[in-house]
């Protein structure tokens, strides 16, 4: 049985603790622990000058702090948490267990003293629309709704306002499960393919990270896979408890389906239509998987009629193909996280009709030879801005099946300048995207403050 998070803390009392990382995941936790009269000593890479006066104020609280390239020497604390980023076998942490020192983390905590049924999202694509669908059906359906993880805020510090008939919802990443040895009520897999092997030692690794999400489910839990994917396929023939699957190609007997231009969910009450493909707003077949992700994670507790009203009316996650809002007869689309080829590659084929396209921005020095032929097939208009603008134009005037004018390219120096012009050549029954390839340090902060910026510049059409 879970003990509370009161419990929890009186646990550690006369314990010292380390918390490794001072960023948004742990901060909460190192403010919950230093209120509550622990010892901690807060340890982070970075100076003193990069917080912002964060480190006065968690100082003022009674915190020791370690900042710079020497942060983790001599770790012998009796309980330290991890950031999610840092691998748990680097050296200064197995010294540390070697003296006995326990490892955990904010999320492997929160799974011990969280009072109410949490659903859990993994996958290598799709986790933050998957979770955010399923946490705003639950809304709809009149659950009390707690958002955390890789969205969201950290929610260990929210505990204490929990009641045991609301809902957790959290998206969770391979570096969080490395080490998880507690399962959600509900796990969901969107699908798994080769990534983030920069920290990862192998696909192995990556893939039993993954398998954590489920493998410590109990068998009266729920475990729902991508039966298209083939590493989620065999994840079905593993899982502990009870499982549903979806699948865009095949009809399944129990699980989640496309037949007839809609989404049709089979369980034991048998066959019914849930969703028409048509009421989706988000556009491409991956965001068809995403819902019936949700789906099947949600089916017994939101009603079909909930999910229908819900999809006529959600535009997408911010920032994500994100749909701002229909001028004229035209689609505007923030796609502004797509700061890298591949991912503008994947915006570009999410829409049946050609686009007008909005990239450039940061150079990171990365080729842009694959968005070359990508844009000659998908784009009617190309509209260049930013650092990157001429590279950009090179790689499409250099691809295959260019011939000048296929799609015309125009350039602007002014990042306002190119949207209105986007704005000024679209006719009815056009997309226009704003889908750079690019980061966006050439203008913006970040990848945020320039969706926020197309945002305002279309709102104001």
């Amino acid at each position: 049985m879970n003990s509370t998070i009161q419990e929890y803390l009186d646990s550690l009392r006369g314990k010292r603790i380390a918390v490794i990382g001072i960023g948004v995941s742990n901060t909460p936790l190192i403010k919950m622990l230093l209120r509550a009269g622990l010892s901690v000593t807060a340890c982070d890479k970075k100076e003193r000058k990069d917080f912002d006066g964060l480190i006065e104020e968690l100082e003022s609280l009674g915190a020791e702090v370690r900042l710079g390239p020497d942060y983790m020497d001599g770790l012998d604390q009796d309980i330290i948490f991890r950031t999610p980023g840092l691998r748990p076998d680097v050296t200064p942490l197995l010294a540390a267990r070697e003296r006995g020192s326990v490892i955990t983390s904010e999320m492997e905590v929160f799974f011990q003293v969280c009072p109410c049924e949490i659903i859990a999202v993994t996958g290598s694509d799709g986790k933050t629309t998957t979770t955010t669908i399923i946490s705003e059906l639950l809304k709809k359906a009149g659950y009390n709704v707690y958002v955390g993880g890789n969205i969201g805020k950290p929610l260990l510090a929210e505990t204490p306002n929990m009641e045991p008939d609301d809902m957790v919802v959290l998206e969770l990443s391979s570096f969080q499960l490395m080490t998880m040895d507690m399962s959600p009520d509900i796990a969901v897999v969107t699908n798994v393919a080769p990534n983030h092997l920069d920290v990862h030692k192998s696909m192995e690794e990556y893939v039993e990270a993954k398998e954590n999400i489920f493998a410590h489910q109990s068998t009266e839990n729920l475990a729902v896979f991508n039966w298209d994917n083939e590493i989620t396929r065999d994840f079905s023939k593993k899982a502990p408890g009870n499982v549903m699957c979806f699948s865009r190609r095949e009809m399944l007997e129990r699980g989640i389906y496309v037949k007839d231009d809609a989404i049709w969910c089979a369980d034991r009450d048998g066959h019914r239509k849930v969703l028409l493909l048509s009421d989706i707003l988000l556009p491409g077949n991956h965001n068809v998987e995403n819902y019936m992700a949700a789906i099947a994670a949600v089916n017994g507790l939101v009603s079909d009629e909930t999910i229908r009203l819900f999809a006529r009316s959600f535009g997408g996650v911010e920032h994500r193909i994100e749909l701002v809002r229909t001028v004229d007869g035209v689609r505007y689309y923030n796609d502004s996280i797509a700061s890298s080829p591949t991912r503008t590659i994947a915006g570009l084929r999410s829409f049946e009709e050609k686009v007008i396209l909005i990239a450039g921005g940061y150079d990171k020095h990365i080729p842009f030879d694959v968005l070359g032929p990508e844009i000659i097939e998908h784009v009617k208009e190309l509209i260049l801005t930013g650092d990157t603008a001429e590279k950009i134009r090179a790689a499409v005037e250099n691809a295959p099946g260019y011939n000048g004018s296929n799609p015309p390219i125009r350039m602007y120096q002014d990042f306002e300048q190119a949207v209105l012009a986007a704005h000024s050549m679209a006719q009815p029954g056009d997309v226009v995207i704003l889908s750079p390839a690019c980061a966006s340090f050439d203008r913006f902060k970040n990848f945020m403050e320039r969706g926020n910026a197309f945002k305002r510049i279309v709102r104001e059409l």
